[in-house]
């Protein structure tokens, strides 16, 4: 006796296109192989490059620009106006680049027109659920940004950074390449490169060497970059007088020559 069977396809997510319960304005440009999950909504003057994947429930404002190869989970709002109390309906806009990916619940902001107009994400980032990246922030490439780690307006994060969970980097701060913030870090000053911060308020505990060594530093790099931190933050030189000792240093580095330059053009004075 032969009996019925029932054959089940699934199709993959990459491969669904525009889903017939997504709501994408007309206004919005979006790549021919991109695609949009359930539920979700593409507002005008978004514009989406090839590769993109979307998933349900994504809401996405304009005007925002988003590039090649990037993976968007569920429920992340991208390009809302940014929450400035002083924002009036500029046309002001978000940029992301290329193969990030953002986890749910992730949300992004437009910038503002005291800020520069523009809110950027580089590429090849990993921005885990619940973070939050505010009007006028600037994030380079390679980053990580652990769960509900939040940024104020202003900031900037350059690339490699690694920001573990729950840290909170207040308005105008700068955290510069190669940075690890610890689990629940509060940071209210610049962060110099290479640096490993911790703590509410945040202090510093040393260099990333571990970090450093699974990114390829040599050794001689590793061996400059810990005796700068000894004049940073065990000599008791003043800021100034340790700065003139890097800039003796920088001749031969080009990692102490990076931690000299971001002293001398921080915002908000550093971690010390």
């Amino acid at each position: 006796m032969w009996w019925p069977v029932l054959i089940f396809c699934v199709q993959s997510n990459e491969a669904m296109g525009i889903d017939s319960h997504a709501i994408v304005d007309p206004e919005a440009t979006l790549a021919d192989d991109v695609s949009v999950g359930a539920f979700s909504i593409i507002g005008p003057n978004v514009e989406i490059s090839s590769g993109t994947w979307i998933g349900p429930h994504v809401t996405i404002n304009g005007p925002t620009r988003i590039g090649k190869n990037n993976r968007i989970f569920q429920y992340a709002s991208l390009g809302d106006a940014p929450q400035d109390m002083h924002y009036e309906g500029e046309n002001t806009r978000l940029d992301i680049g290329d193969n990030n990916i953002i986890r749910e619940f992730v949300t992004m902001n437009r910038g503002t027109t005291s800020g520069g107009e523009v809110t950027s994400l580089g590429d090849n980032n990993f921005i885990m659920s619940y973070a939050h990246i505010a009007h006028d922030c600037k994030v380079g490439n390679y980053t990580i940004f652990a769960n509900n780690a939040s940024l104020a307006g202003h900031v900037i994060i350059s690339d490699h950074a690694i920001l573990s969970g729950f840290t909170l980097v207040h308005q105008f701060v700068s955290i510069g390449e190669h940075c690890f913030t610890g689990m629940g870090s509060a940071i209210s000053k610049d962060v110099p490169p290479y640096m490993r911060v911790a703590g509410n308020p945040a202090k510093a505990f040393g260099m990333n060497s571990e970090g450093l060594k699974r990114r390829g530093f040599s050794a001689d790099a590793l061996s400059d970059l810990r005796k700068a931190y000894k004049i940073l933050y065990k000599s008791r030189l003043t800021l100034e007088d340790a700065v003139n000792a890097l800039e003796e240093m920088a001749v031969t580095s080009n990692e102490i020559s990076n931690i000299v330059t971001f002293i001398k053009q921080a915002r908000r004075s550093i971690i010390r």
